[in-house]
């Protein structure tokens, strides 16, 4: 079963002369709980497809359906709750709220939904995370490592259908490089979350299910490993 559907999605930065088509006319499904690794130099749009998949801005023209729904046809308040509800987004440099701590960051997304937090949950995670003395230290007072896996964290604090990465392990060693994709690759076979991500990093890649390449905006390749 597909979880994510795209149809001729082109984005198009400004007008006119200076105008810049950041995707053009890309088309491809992803399965549920597919392994997905996006590869392609910067610039190339990979970064744009990505965010275009969850919903964070909206294509010049074309399709993103997130279980069979089209997720663009809906407005700006519920492209809100669909972030925070069915999809789980990683940044690079882990877009933590500064004033609040590793509990609060991670239970931000339910918090914004005027729900109660799953304290079980919390827990499991906080554990899961290696995280559990760290609960109300501020990202400041955190390494690297910790700051992106309280951020993993604020991403599976939903259980999302669908968990997005964009570079998760750009600004860390390579330690904690590959502690912070096994437990995205756990997340991915556990739960039977799908997981895309976008990844300059060819032993990363290696361990996909399936490998884009993007250039200049189009898919290049498109490989499945297993």
């Amino acid at each position: 079963m597909d979880i994510l559907a795209i149809e001729h999605l082109t984005k198009v930065y400004g007008s006119g002369p200076t105008a810049l088509k950041a995707l053009d006319d890309v088309s491809l499904s992803i399965a549920q709980g597919e392994f997905v690794a996006i590869v392609g130099s910067s610039g190339s749009g990979k970064s744009t497809l990505l965010h275009l998949m969850g919903g964070v801005d909206r294509p010049t023209s074309g399709t993103v359906r997130l279980a069979g729904c089209d997720v663009y046809a809906r407005s700006d308040e519920e492209l809100a709750v669909l972030r925070r509800r069915e999809v789980g987004i990683v940044y690079q440099f882990y877009n933590l709220i500064p004033v609040l701590n590793v509990v609060e960051n991670m239970a931000l997304p339910v918090l914004l939904d005027g729900r109660a937090v799953n304290e079980e949950r919390l827990g499991s995670l906080l554990d899961a995370l290696g995280l559990r003395g760290c609960e109300r230290l501020l990202p400041n007072q955190l390494s690297g490592g910790q700051q992106q896996r309280a951020a993993i964290g604020r991403a599976l604090m939903n259980a999302p259908a669908v968990l997005l990465a964009d570079e998760p392990t750009g600004n860390l060693d390579s330690r904690n490089s590959c502690e912070v994709m096994a437990l995205l690759r756990e997340s991915n076979r556990r739960f039977g979350q799908t997981l895309v991500v976008i990844t300059h990093d060819e032993d990363i890649a290696r361990t996909a299910d399936r490998v884009i390449a993007i250039e200049d905006g189009r898919v290049a390749s498109d490989e499945r490993r297993r």
